[in-house]
């Protein structure tokens, strides 16, 4: 045993209890920096001081699985808290929120705000789960709508919460969460939402353009009073000429058949991926129907004619929304008049709502607190706000022509497409409808595309979307930014961006489209 044997190893000692004092104090500084223990965390949430509001319950679960009656158990979750808060800005509002963090080193320093559907006024824990297993810290609220959509009858605040309030206040309290919770804020803060969540998002665009460094706005219900004006000009058509799924479906293959041959071959005949048409298309598909069922009368072909034209107003003309889309169902076109009772109140008879004078009392009352119709994106785009639209080529519950204009109209107000393009895209996906459809029912992830293009500068162009039918993909294909579409090279037997025709659709009048409020 040589001599310095007893030196050095008292050297090795003394180097290993610096590091293992090195080592606590890096976790005591990781701990810091992630804001203090368990325990202190979950405190700093209950202690929170929410304005106008109070939180009414802060858990923390260790357990991969969450059950859920009568749906699938949902796994893979990491540790987490969930927090609930109640918001209560006026006499008449109450807004539910609840907020998922998930721990440390899980959380991938983001936050995503979350839309609803529909008429909302519940949450689902599904659209909190699967951002939490992503690493987001998720937020989502019930809009205040709560317990059923007939809080809203009469009650501007529960207007106001619908149209926008109630998901800025979602934010506010869910960045206020993430600083409590990990001891500093959001990297980046996202919104995703579809339907109902792309009114939600646009209108965090348009009206609180600091909430929100991305956005996503699928299929936006944003044009929403006349949105709902269209509903109801097809309800009342249908209750006096209803058709069968038979002929329904006889409408359906008339106009993926008359339409066959502007399509890629995957879609000719089955579905239609630009639904931009005119009168005499019309006319054409409503012919070749009455040929494909007999039972179709001409009573049947007047009822076409309205729901493909759309809601006009009595006496003047006045644009109020698009018509039905060609090769789209007839489901989901029609009912949702919840709007209405707001406005009228509950007994109002709903077909006895007329499309003059009604017309515009309903949009002068809502429009104003509903629409997110403001084209003037400025603020978003000057803090380096990124956003993409995204619409169905067959979706009857939210068609694309509002959204279609609403693009021409920032691009108006940015002096050229190009300028519009620099932070705001649009996707019209081919044969998509209000979820599924005969087409692309797998659209590309345009939450991980508006990441890439808000963090890494990395402009989305071509994105791949596919078909899938029980789980075997049947297709894929690319999708172009509006007004690029998708074309197909016989020679190559590939796809290629083509150019698109701009605009198409007969705009929502004005007076349809009130200035917001506040």
């Amino acid at each position: 045993m040589r001599a310095s044997y007893f030196p050095d190893m008292l050297k090795m000692i003394a180097l290993a209890c610096v590091a293992g004092m090195v080592t606590a104090d890096m976790a005591k500084a990781q701990e810091a920096a992630a804001g203090g223990g368990l325990e202190e965390r979950l405190a700093r949430l209950r202690g929170l001081k929410v304005a106008n509001g109070v939180v009414t319950s802060v858990e923390h679960f260790d357990s991969p699985t969450l059950e859920i009656p009568d749906k699938p158990a949902i796994t893979n979750l990491p540790p987490r808290a969930v927090m609930k808060v109640e918001l209560r800005p006026a006499e008449g509002s109450h807004i539910l929120v609840e907020i998922w963090l998930p721990d440390e080193p899980k959380w991938n320093g983001r936050l995503l705000g979350i839309g609803n559907g529909g008429a909302a006024g519940h949450i689902n824990p599904q659209q909190l789960a699967w951002p939490t297993q992503g690493g987001y810290a998720a937020a989502t609220t019930d809009m205040g709508t709560a317990p059923n959509p007939d809080s809203g009858v009469g009650n501007r605040e529960v207007w106001r919460d619908f149209g926008y309030r109630a998901t800025h206040l979602m934010t506010v309290v869910a960045k206020d969460a993430v600083r409590a919770y990990y001891g500093r804020g959001p990297e980046y803060s996202y919104f995703n939402g579809g339907s109902t969540g792309g009114q939600q998002a646009m209108q965090e665009a348009q009206r609180y353009p600091e909430d929100y460094d991305g956005i996503v706005a699928n299929i936006p219900a944003h044009c929403r009073a006349p949105l709902h004006a269209y509903f109801l000009w097809n309800d009342q058509i249908f209750a006096k000429c209803p058709f069968t799924k038979e002929q329904e479906a006889a409408v359906i293959a008339a106009a993926n058949e008359y339409l066959a041959a502007r399509e890629v071959p995957v879609a000719a005949g089955k579905f239609v991926s630009d639904p931009r048409w005119d009168a005499k298309d019309q006319e054409a598909v409503i012919a070749l129907a009455l040929k494909k069922d007999a039972t179709l009368t001409p009573a049947h072909a007047e009822a076409l004619r309205k729901l493909f034209a759309g809601p006009v107003q009595e006496g003047t003309g006045a644009r109020i929304f698009g018509g039905l889309p060609p090769g789209s169902t007839f489901e989901g076109s029609h009912g949702n008049l919840y709007l209405f009772k707001w406005v009228f109140g509950a007994k109002k008879p709903l077909g006895e709502i007329n499309f003059g004078a009604d017309i515009d009392t309903y949009s002068a009352a809502l429009g104003p607190w509903l629409n997110a119709e403001n084209d003037d994106l400025s603020a978003f785009a000057k803090r380096g706000g990124k956003m993409i639209m995204m619409a169905g080529s067959v979706d009857s519950v939210v068609p694309c022509w509002a959204s279609i204009d609403y693009y021409e109209r920032v691009a108006t107000r940015e002096g050229g497409l190009e300028k519009a393009q620099e932070f705001l895209k649009f996707y019209l996906i081919p044969g998509m409808a209000h979820g599924g459809g005969p087409g692309m029912n797998k659209p590309p992830d345009m939450l991980a595309a508006v990441r890439a293009w808000r963090e890494k500068g990395v402009a989305p162009g071509e994105l791949i979307g596919s078909r899938s039918v029980d789980g075997k993909k049947e297709w894929e294909m690319p999708v172009y930014p509006y007004p690029k579409k998708t074309a197909w090279d016989a020679a190559t037997s590939t796809y290629k961006a083509v150019d698109g025709p701009r605009g198409g659709v007969e705009p929502v009048a004005e007076k349809f489209r009130p200035a917001a409020t506040e």
